[in-house]
């Protein structure tokens, strides 16, 4: 007897598999990324701001690919997204004129913090939803960040070590990061082929009604404009010090080399991905937004404290205790987000969220950049990111502690 629910079954394998792969080049590339830009001759100057403008592009490009998903086709969004990723790893391959490498960032997907960026959350996120019952929702989320978190710490180890190897082989420092980016669009191409995979089941079930809508919302248009304001914060916070600008930091601090780097953040986001996990039971009985704010705060906290320690092995320490309670409020956002939204809304919620999130974020590596110039002020980035996030952290619970999900209001 065929089984009713395969076709779900296999369309939510597929998304937690495209997950694993993309999560996978985000981390192999974080890593090396800014000791890349640097091998080809960009100062710290020109590194922030080319992230800067990664971030910036990324925003544009999920603006148009996110809102419209739900009314063009979310696959076909999947796909689209795929190549610009694709395309974005062979133009950082092929040339070191900077003004090619920002035209590149801003067109393409590339990563420079190891987390999600372009299109594919927001719209995978919108996909599961449809797939799930509500109250499978946030364990589902959990696991789903729990495999990205996995992947993203065995493609930076994969990435330092591999880098590391090649250096050791005789490729020069360009050339064996060189061999990274090559690895990042193939991903993108495998991605492509994947999406193609997928089944109409991911798409909006009912027809899209003729509302009135702004960037893809209607109904749900107050409550989605006011937690992206507040993510964008968050975001601009933590932007100070993604992954690729914190592996400079402890290549400039302490003089960490690219293996130990791709180490450091294996243990680093495989212990945000159990956290994450750790986040539905905390959900279940909490609430979200209370799961947000308590475990939040303490992990901000312990960000702050990672350059005030005196050596490597403390800092490496404090900022391992911190990943391991920091991703508790990614799942429990999206299943809230996810939650509080129309079901024709999903995809474009998620990707205004989503993009706020890039907005809030293009800014700051450009700033981070002119201060990791100044040896003096190379460890400011963390006490401004810590404290704007715990400035996020305690705005959002004061704003949104009463607004209960469905499941809650239900339970």
């Amino acid at each position: 007897m065929t089984n009713p629910f395969a076709r779900f079954e296999r369309d939510i394998l597929l998304l937690f598999t495209t997950r694993i792969i993309r999560l996978f080049a985000y981390g192999f590339l974080s890593v090396v990324l800014a000791l890349y830009l640097a091998a080809i001759g960009l100062d710290e100057r020109l590194i922030g701001l080319l992230i800067s403008v990664t971030l910036a592009g990324d925003a544009v490009v999920s603006l148009w690919l996110t809102t419209s998903a739900d009314r063009l086709g979310r696959k076909r969004m999947l796909i689209v997204g795929s190549a610009l990723m694709a395309g974005a790893g062979v133009a950082f391959v092929i040339t070191r004129n900077p003004t090619l490498l920002m035209l590149a960032a801003v067109i393409g997907v590339i990563s420079p913090s190891g987390g999600e960026i372009g299109p594919f959350l927001s719209i995978e996120q919108a996909a599961l939803t449809q797939l799930l019952p509500d109250k499978q929702l946030t364990g589902v989320f959990a696991w789903y960040n729990l495999v990205g978190s996995f992947a993203t710490a065995l493609g930076a180890l994969a990435g330092g070590w591999l880098s590391g190897a090649l250096q050791e082989a005789g490729s020069a420092p360009a050339d064996s990061y060189r061999a990274v980016i090559i690895g990042y669009a193939l991903a993108g191409l495998v991605l492509l082929l994947l999406f193609v995979t997928l089944s109409q089941r991911v798409e909006v079930v009912a027809p899209v009604v003729a509302v009135k809508r702004r960037l893809g919302l209607h109904k749900s248009r107050g409550v989605v404009m006011k937690l992206s304001a507040f993510f964008a914060l968050d975001a601009f916070g933590g932007a100070f010090v993604v992954q690729s600008i914190m592996a400079y930091w402890f290549h400039m601090k302490f003089g960490v080399d690219a293996r130990l780097l791709g180490s450091i953040f294996f243990g680093a986001n495989i212990l945000a991905g159990i956290s994450a996990l750790l986040a539905a039971r905390m959900a279940a009985r909490f609430g979200l937004i209370n799961t947000m704010g308590f475990t939040h705060i303490p992990s901000n906290i312990l960000l702050i404290l990672v350059p005030l320690m005196p050596t490597l092995p403390l800092a490496i320490a404090v900022l391992l205790v911190r990943f391991s309670i920091s991703q508790m409020d990614v799942p429990t956002r999206q299943s809230y987000t996810m939650a509080v939204v129309d079901p024709d809304e999903r995809s474009a919620a998620s990707g205004v969220t989503t993009i706020a999130r890039s907005v809030g974020a293009a800014i700051s590596p450009a700033l981070t950049g002119l201060l990791l110039a100044n040896p003096a002020l190379i460890s400011l980035p963390f006490f401004i990111a810590g404290t704007l996030k715990i400035i996020y952290d305690l705005l959002l619970y004061r704003s949104f502690q009463a607004v209960k999900p469905p499941e809650e209001v239900k339970g």
